[in-house]
């Protein structure tokens, strides 16, 4: 029989019979490799132990340690909840089962819904079926023997996404009597799955369309050790009393209405105050950073959106209207007005690097089943730029922006992580351009001396991009500032300078944003710190409580000062007990509290004292401003004791 030469880890060669399976060379070598394997990559493609080897290879063996190992581990689980369900639910249809980040789910169509009461039986039916051992058996066949497979399965999702395959031949899984259209690969058992849980059922429209049947969807979660699932669920238990839209309603900072439009944001007064803020420091940033305030309208004519690229590759995400039978696009991005504005006179070489800077709001169409509360939208401000600039000023300037982004990202106590995104499949430019613009942006991190992954393929459609993912004091990844490097739009636009030579040239342009969206980033800011913001950034700083109707007066004098003093203040006058005014004052998340009796009204003092309990005793009115002023000046963080 032939012989092949497969390596594996360590330099370790071994002479195998041609179209040995995985597992049976790595059982010959070590059993303890074995047993640690979920899966292989054999170049650079993953594959299942039952996989054959027919040619020479270098192994690399994955477990479930990994990240690619545990989406292993997490896309077989969804299969095995699906053979439960299926077992428990007879008559239930299979749609879709992936992987997803922190866990998996699975669509069903099926005539009785599921409550959260029947995950339990789920869970103890998959339990049976780890315990089965099942292998995990791939097969391939052709696509006409798959669609009748499943018709007569009466699989209609399934046979739907067969037909919509262009290959001849396509894969499937089968575990004891499941069987399911799928890639792969897979653990290697049933058996192999240890930590898992159910978590919620929810509605899905197929293939994510309101025009489609709407499905059960049930979420799930696995982890490789009951410890790492116990610390998930724990998190999750945190993550629900931070929720946003919860907050958001106690704290009277923002609301969405069905009657006004699934999507739009109506901000409350206190959340008024908190977008201002934020708006208000991203101004004072920018300025000082030598970019320009610019504004651009609301809506602009279909051929711009046409000229751009918009029409041809985002239009699914744009609104229309129609204004004197000419057509225009509601702005979903902001670069065309900024790109209208440079136009508008003779650029010199020695006008740029030229930053504009726009707090521009943008409308985006997303289906409603993706809508969440702040996190995404239909109508939302972003803290937009634009830098157009020389070829040779591109380095310097990606890199005032990754410095830009570090000192944004440290003013809120976020640590974060930075990815480069390549070219996408829907994409316009050269690729001369696109190699020219990735590598910009790679050498840039590269000379900030900054640690990034490669995301293949998730580049704008106009450029590639750096994108930068915050991570949060419950340790999740947020994506929010992002650097764009674009050839492609400058050259559609017919954007040029005059260089030293008297000669037209083409600038570059960056697109850039720090926060990104600012609905999203005050849902995770609210989140972040439970809603107890740092004294900066709260909508009020301060809360007055009297403790009897005679301290009135005083207390109306006290809160003018304080708001003649730019500190943002209210009072509690009603005629209570203080332990209730007190008790409220905290749920309401107010940094310091103010208390007046008649000793203070005496002394002209006041009695202070933090939302977390602590008493900072009797000070003079001065003193206590001047405390105040001296937090809000540092921009003082703390994370955790302080986020009662």
């Amino acid at each position: 029989m032939e012989k092949i030469t497969v390596t594996l880890p360590k330099e370790k060669k071994l002479e195998v019979n041609k179209g040995a399976l995985i597992k049976d060379i790595l059982a010959s070598e070590n059993s303890s490799l074995l047993s640690r394997a979920i899966a292989v990559k054999i170049e650079k493609e993953l594959v299942d132990l039952h996989f054959p080897v027919t040619s020479d290879c270098e192994v690399e063996i994955i477990t479930s340690q990994s990240k690619e190992g545990m989406e292993i581990v997490r896309h077989s689980a969804s299969h095995i909840m699906a053979q439960a369900t299926q077992e428990l639910f007879p008559g239930a249809k299979l749609a879709i089962g992936p992987a997803i980040e922190d866990g998996f789910y699975y669509d069903f169509d099926l005539e009785t819904p599921i409550t959260q009461k029947d995950l339990e039986k789920i869970e103890n039916r998959m339990q049976e079926i780890i315990k089965r051992e099942f292998p995990f058996e791939r097969k391939e066949v052709l696509k006409s023997e798959a669609i009748e497979i499943f018709k007569k399965r009466n699989e209609p999702y399934k046979v739907e996404l067969i037909n919509q395959i262009p290959d001849t031949m396509v894969s499937l899984y089968q575990q004891g009597e499941f069987l399911d259209l799928c890639r792969g690969p897979h653990i290697p058992t049933t058996g192999r799955l240890k930590s898992f849980k159910l978590l919620s059922v929810a509605g899905a429209y197929w293939r994510g369309d309101e025009k489609n049947k709407m499905l059960q969807r049930i979420y799930g979660t696995a982890f490789d050790h009951p410890k790492e699932l116990r610390a998930y669920l724990t998190r999750l238990e945190e993550a629900k009393k931070r929720d946003h839209r919860k907050l958001g309603k106690e704290l009277g900072l923002f609301s969405i209405h069905e009657e006004a439009g699934a999507g739009f944001v109506i901000y409350h007064p206190h959340g008024g105050i908190l977008r201002s803020i934020l708006e208000d420091f991203e101004k004072k940033e920018h300025l000082k950073r030598g970019y320009s305030i610019v504004y651009g309208p609301q809506i602009l004519k279909l051929d711009l959106w046409k000229k751009s690229g918009h029409y041809d590759n985002y239009r699914e995400n744009m609104y229309f209207t129609e204004i004197d039978k000419q057509v225009y696009g509601i702005k979903p991005m902001n670069c065309l007005s900024h790109m209208l504005i440079y136009k508008s006179h003779i650029r010199s070489y020695r006008d740029l690097p030229i930053r504009y800077f726009e707090l521009g709001t943008v409308y985006r169409h997303e289906k409603s089943g993706v809508l969440h509360g702040l996190f995404r939208v239909r109508g939302f401000t972003q803290d937009d730029a634009h830098i157009l600039c020389l070829p040779a000023q591109l380095n310097d300037e990606i890199q005032k922006v990754l410095d830009f982004v570090s000192d944004i990202m440290g003013t809120f106590g976020f640590e974060y992580e930075m990815e480069l995104s390549t070219r996408p499949e829907k994409s316009i430019g050269s690729d001369e351009d696109w190699e020219k613009a990735t590598q910009a942006l790679e050498l840039a991190l590269k000379s900030k001396g900054v640690d990034f992954q490669i995301n293949q393929g998730d580049g704008a459609f106009y450029g590639p991009k750096i994108d930068v993912k915050l991570k949060d004091t419950l340790g999740r990844l947020w994506q929010c500032a992002t650097i764009q490097c674009d050839f492609t739009l400058p050259e559609r636009f017919d954007l040029n300078y005059i260089d030293s030579q008297g000669k037209k040239e083409r600038p570059v342009m960056l697109h850039r944003v720090i926060l990104g969206s600012i609905e999203r980033f005050i849902g995770i800011l609210i989140e972040h710190f439970a809603g107890a913001f740092p004294l900066w950034l709260s909508p009020v700083q301060v809360k007055i409580m009297t403790i009897t109707e005679k301290q009135k007066e005083y207390a109306e004098k006290i809160k003018e000062e304080l708001i003649q003093q730019n500190i943002r203040v209210e009072t509690d006058l009603r005629n209570e007990k203080i332990g209730l005014k007190i008790r409220e004052a905290q749920l309401q998340k107010a940094p310091y509290m103010i208390v007046i009796g008649d000793k203070e009204v005496a002394d002209e003092k006041i009695n202070l004292r933090r939302r977390d309990g602590r008493q900072l005793g009797v000070l003079s009115i001065a003193d206590c401003i001047l405390q105040l002023q001296n937090e809000i000046q540092e921009k003082w963080i703390k994370l955790g004791g302080d986020t009662t």
